[in-house]
């Protein structure tokens, strides 16, 4: 496949959808996890956007190693490539918390609602913890990972194009 939109190569417009839908994705995670009223009303919004964000990073990374193969190998392409690779674990980690804590919420609030699992409140417990922590983490690693690749990638296109000032 040609990785080639209007001229331009398409990593360079898919990076923008996925610096956008993975921070948005992990806030919402994040804010689904400690806020149950966020977690109301974000919904299935937020497996959504999870979904969004893990498809894509392969996108992204497919386009990515097709345009690696036709720029110049430096350190700093090399780099970005390297890390590029290390975010579909995370994307991953996210849409699986995203979906597992809608998913408990609504089993969660359906028990609430008709009194059953009362015996069972540390369980319950157990697993709203659980998943709190899970999430704050692929929250947290995912946003991490898209600024280093971000960065990175910044490196290695514009190291030694730009000056500032006069």
């Amino acid at each position: 496949m040609d990785w080639v939109l209007g001229g331009l190569p398409l990593h360079a417009l898919l990076v923008h959808f996925t610096v956008v839908v993975i921070p948005a994705a992990a806030l919402a995670v994040a804010l689904s996890a400690v806020w149950p009223a966020a977690r109301r009303r974000l919904g299935i919004v937020t497996p959504v956007l999870a979904a969004l964000a893990l498809v894509a990073v392969p996108l992204t990374v497919n386009a990515g190693n097709w345009l690696y193969e036709r720029v110049a190998q430096t350190p700093d392409v090399q780099e970005h490539q390297e890390i590029g690779t290390s975010l579909l674990p995370w994307a991953i980690a996210l849409f699986v918390f995203a979906a597992l804590q809608w998913g408990w919420s609504r089993i969660d609030r359906k028990a609430a609602r008709t009194g059953t699992l009362r015996s069972r409140r540390s369980v319950r417990r157990g697993v709203a913890v659980v998943l709190i922590v899970g999430a704050l983490i692929s929250a947290v690693g995912s946003v991490v990972t898209v600024v280093r690749i971000g960065d990175s990638g910044a490196r290695a296109v514009w190291t030694g194009k730009f000056t500032a000032g006069p």
